[in-house]
């Protein structure tokens, strides 16, 4: 196969067909591609992704949308920060791919663009939500304290407190995701940090 040279990005394709055969010309270019494509996307795949999570309420009150515009709402109008806004925002954002471990996916999509405090809340709210319920289905309800030492310990208490366990009422007067839209605009605007390789 003749090696193709990049003339137009949308009509150049590499040659290999295997990446330890890619040049570095290649390689550079999808990089590029790539990282103009999905990030340019990003902010519409997770609102999609957030506005997925409309319909079955699943037994609550609230469906797992409303739950994320009333938990984004409430940290809003208590004077959180941005990022924790946003924060809000995407915490269940995982529920639909990972239900078992949704705090995590939620926390490694936020991870990049996020503060540490803010990725770190949103990974162990699922625990510290715990703290509000888990004594009702024979869980330890006090799992929470193993994160004690954390400095961001009083943050995912507050934030489950006071704004996600609080965020299952119909009565609320939760703010439109076209409120919080140009939050998550601004976050995901942002050159992702770090790039993992473990």
């Amino acid at each position: 196969m003749a090696e193709q040279t990049i003339e137009r990005a949308d009509d150049y394709r590499v040659a290999f067909t295997r990446m330890s055969d890619g040049t570095s010309e290649e390689l550079n270019h999808i990089i590029e591609q790539a990282n103009e494509h999905l990030h340019g996307h990003l902010v519409n795949n997770l609102l999609g992704s957030l506005q997925g999570l409309a319909g079955p309420t699943l037994g609550y009150r609230v469906d797992r949308l409303e739950h994320s515009l009333q938990t984004a709402t409430r940290a809003h109008r208590d004077g959180a920060r941005i990022d924790m806004v946003v924060a809000a925002l995407f915490h269940d954002v995982g529920d639909m791919l990972a239900p078992a471990n949704h705090s995590e996916l939620a926390a490694a999509i936020l991870e990049p663009y996020l503060d540490e405090e803010c990725t770190w809340v949103v990974r162990h709210h699922g625990v510290f939500q715990g703290y509000h319920y888990w004594d009702k289905i024979g869980l330890d309800k006090n799992t929470r304290d193993r994160y004690r030492d954390s400095p961001f310990f009083d943050a995912a208490a507050h934030f489950c407190g006071a704004w996600d366990q609080e965020a299952f009422d119909p009565s609320y007067d939760t703010l439109p995701l076209s409120f919080f839209e140009p939050m998550a605009r601004e976050v995901f605007a942002r050159p992702a940090t770090g790039f993992k390789t473990d």
